[in-house]
């Protein structure tokens, strides 16, 4: 499966000098969702926040790839005053999980960690959002992207609403026309990226189920 010998999900996945891939575990160290957006809020752990910043420090790959279990900046509602996702809906300071985010993208930006992309589904569409510090209550961060691919297989949903603490902007967004469409009608996605070995670009195509491109973002590698 996908434990290691201790147990732990998280891990990093070196795909040669142009791509270290990072997948994160946001289930097992996830706080109750009714305290998402309270002190004890966290969606890493310390431990694996720690571990992901000096990994991220270390890769000397091209491009930084995160595979997350949820959307930054996406709000994922689980009933009154209750957050699945980091997104907790106010808009203004990181609180709670998005602390943990937040830190880590301030010592991203510290430590010029460049090329970081976010890779998640979770909610059942597809969508491809910029973050920007000009658009963000919180601020201290280099613009990036996270896109967003699925279902595979379950009914469809969306689009959610975006929380603006770190400046998210839909750039796409594919969704159902009603809630819980029957994946036999379609609206099931995923997502493919490709890297140009001699320039380095990053392409991300997201894709419906019989694989037709409804969208495609060229990355540019910082210098």
């Amino acid at each position: 499966g996908g434990f290691d010998a201790e147990g732990r999900i998280y891990r990093k996945i070196s795909y040669g000098p142009l791509l270290d891939l990072f997948v994160l575990d946001m289930r097992t160290y996830k706080s109750a969702n009714p305290d998402a957006d309270g002190p004890t809020g966290q969606i890493l752990g310390e431990r694996q926040l720690a571990w992901l910043k000096r990994e991220l420090r270390r890769s000397n790959a091209t491009w930084k790839a995160i595979a997350a279990d949820l959307p930054i900046g996406l709000l994922v509602g689980d009933g009154a005053g209750a957050w699945e996702g980091i997104a907790e809906g106010t808009g203004g300071a990181p609180m709670g999980r998005e602390t943990e985010i937040a830190d880590l993208l301030s010592y991203c930006k510290r430590e010029e960690v460049a090329n970081m992309v976010w890779l998640t589904a979770d909610v059942h569409y597809t969508a491809a959002h910029h973050y920007s510090p000009d658009r963000a209550a919180f601020q201290d961060f280099d613009p990036f992207w996270e896109f967003v691919s699925g279902p595979l297989n379950a009914g469809a949903f969306g689009p959610n609403q975006l929380d603006p603490t770190f400046g998210p902007e839909a750039v796409f967004v594919k969704a159902p026309p009603a809630a819980n469409t029957s994946p036999a009608v379609g609206y099931q996605f995923f997502g493919e990226v490709h890297i140009d070995a001699e320039t380095e670009v990053l392409t991300v195509s997201l894709k419906d189920l019989d694989g037709e491109v409804l969208f495609t973002q060229a990355l540019e590698p910082a210098a």
